[in-house]
């Protein structure tokens, strides 16, 4: 797939552990904040908000034909609607994490627009999802890529939002999950979208021409049927803000160093010289009383709760602090639409934003007792960078 406009290399980090708030990319058709199409927003329900008129500075109603160009661009992970009118809190952020592809079957709701203008791919080498063991008392992460190594392409939302009394955007994007195929029902009966890269399926989704839901696009909305891995990794992986590359190798693979006969035993093939003998040792007994060393993102300040969902049992990043309730007035549109019993976030791998802000600080919204059928409440996973086997220029992987 052509790429017109990408961020810079240095603009972009590899992470290992990539939670939600975090800034990822995306790849998408190169047209205006409104969407595709028109400016309008066509028969939109009053329940999907405003419109987005005065958001923009470009004027005019449909763009003249040209050829589509596309990009690949930082966007946050937690979609925020171009409606909202103040920064949303907490819990609202971690709701919009994923959509249902079910949801996007039905007409009107919260990501009506979306839908039809602004759809994209995430880009990702592979996801998280925790397979519950014990009844639900143990939670064994398991790592899930493609077998043929390629990155994965996640159908997803996108959207741009200006808030009241500021002059910055702020781009954020949504995963959209599907029933589990065969090969992963038994961790979870939920998983992201996959398209093929250069497919003809991929052209359909991101054709901005394509301005209208329709039953191709929805039939797009599928388990992937091609080849994947799915393995155990550490449980590292579940505290946000840690960090490794070896979080995506499998815990009894030889190349795992979290396995001590498998570090020392290739290790000491190599050790030749007395000094490098006495080392070994050394290493060897602080890696048998501290493990292998897992970094940790300093700025990082959230905490990491168990938590169970309908879409994802991943563990959830809380707030380090306890703010305020948000003030009253503040405008949120679609309430209704998310799941206030469970929130569920996914769990991803990815390449990083290297300016992507510091975590929220707002805690999930009270839980009421009420369950409704969440539109944007879905576990998934997200999905990991490129590993050192088979890593590439994210430039490079669409230019094929």
């Amino acid at each position: 797939m052509p790429v017109d406009d990408a961020p810079e290399d240095d603009d972009v980090r590899q992470t290992y552990n990539f939670a939600p708030g975090s800034h990822g990319l995306i790849y998408r058709a190169d047209v205006p904040d409104w969407g595709a199409g028109g400016r309008g927003h066509g028969n939109q329900d009053a329940a999907d908000g405003p419109s987005q008129e005065g958001q923009d500075e470009q004027q005019g109603g449909i763009e003249p034909a040209k050829e589509t160009k596309y990009k690949l661009q930082a966007m946050k992970w937690g979609l925020v609607p171009f409606w909202t009118k103040r920064n949303p809190d907490y819990g609202s952020v971690m709701r919009t994490i994923n959509a249902r592809d079910d949801s996007l079957a039905q007409s009107g709701g919260m990501w009506n627009t979306m839908k039809q203008k602004k759809r994209c791919i995430v880009v990702a080498q592979g996801f998280y999802e925790w397979l519950k063991k014990n009844g639900g008392k143990e939670k064994i992460p398991h790592f899930t890529k493609r077998k043929d190594g390629q990155l994965m392409c996640f159908a997803g939302l996108w959207d741009c939002v200006q808030y009241e009394g500021s002059e910055d955007k702020h781009y954020t994007y949504t995963i959209i999950t599907t029933d589990s195929n065969k090969q992963l029902s038994f961790l979870h009966d939920r998983m992201p979208v996959i398209l093929e890269n250069g497919s003809d399926a991929i052209r359909t989704w991101l054709d901005p021409k394509r301005s209208e839901w329709s039953k191709e696009l929805q039939s797009l909305l599928k388990p992937y049927n091609g080849e994947l891995e799915c393995y155990p990794v550490s449980k590292e992986v579940g505290k946000v803000g840690n960090n490794s590359p070896a979080f995506i190798v499998p815990v009894a693979s030889t190349e795992n160093k979290n396995n001590i006969a498998n570090f020392f035993s290739n290790a000491k093939k190599e050790a030749v010289g007395k000094e490098e003998k006495q080392e070994m040792k050394a290493e060897e007994a602080e890696i048998s009383q501290k493990g292998v060393m897992v970094e940790h993102d300093q700025q990082e300040q959230r905490r990491t709760v168990e938590q169970s969902s309908t879409e994802n049992d991943a563990p959830i990043p809380l707030p380090m602090s306890s703010p305020p309730s948000p003030k009253a007035g503040s405008k949120r549109a679609h309430e209704t639409d998310a799941e206030t019993d469970d929130v569920s976030p996914t769990k991803a791998v990815k390449i990083e934003g290297a300016s992507a802000p510091k975590a929220l600080t707002a805690l999930p919204e009270k839980r009421t007792g009420r369950k409704t059928r969440s539109a944007t409440s879905n576990g998934t996973k997200g999905s990991p960078a490129n590993s050192g086997n088979g890593s590439q220029r994210i430039t490079s992987f669409f230019n094929k």
